[in-house]
């Protein structure tokens, strides 16, 4: 009869516990709307404290500035509306961290860190940048993101030494593009154009 009253004694002590502690714990935590599917959207932002350091966007912006100055290619553009043509806004950000990989490793790392000051900088800037994004995944069908991905690489390719310069010509572009695409920051519509 002991062991049954202290049995009771702890399971209410118990249930007290789980009423007072938890109970407020599961009622604020915040649960996805109704129909509204977990996916992988959270981990393909950035935050826009990364695009916010004028430090970096200065060394962004001067670098493409400089290189855009030896582009003799005025048909051509790698960064642009072209790259979202069949594809979902929700991927968008995963195509943005894919073409940052590519400029990285094909541009950036090659010989042009040694050609242009501050290549070294940019390149490590946007491979953090594609390290925070590294569980981004693409939703749906990928054929047409793959596709796009595919035509900039031959076209760059096409180009040779002029298509790494074309590339880090327009590392300005990637930059607003990235940001427009990965973070909640207001769209900037119209991008600076350029002559």
């Amino acid at each position: 009869m002991a062991s049954l009253r202290t049995l009771t004694k702890s399971f209410s002590g118990w249930v007290f516990c789980c009423c007072c502690c938890c109970l407020p714990l599961l009622l604020t935590s915040p649960v996805p709307p109704k129909g509204v599917a977990s996916t992988s959207h959270h981990v393909c932002r950035l935050r826009e404290i990364n695009f916010q350091q004028p430090y970096i966007r200065n060394r962004t912006y001067t670098l493409a500035k400089l290189a855009r100055v030896s582009d003799q290619d005025t048909d051509n553009r790698f960064i642009g509306q072209q790259l979202y043509v069949n594809v979902k806004e929700n991927n968008r950000c995963y195509m943005m961290k894919r073409i940052a990989e590519i400029v990285v490793e094909d541009v950036l790392l090659t010989e042009a860190k040694e050609q242009y000051p501050h290549a070294e900088e940019v390149a490590q800037f946007f491979a953090s940048l594609t390290s925070e994004l590294s569980r981004c995944k693409f939703s749906g069908h990928r054929e047409h993101i793959e596709k796009n991905l595919e035509e900039m690489k031959i076209k760059m390719k096409q180009l040779g030494e002029n298509g790494k310069t074309k590339a880090i010509g327009e590392l300005d572009l990637l930059f607003d593009y990235m940001e427009n695409a990965c973070t909640d920051a207001p769209r900037k519509r119209g991008n600076k154009k350029r002559n």
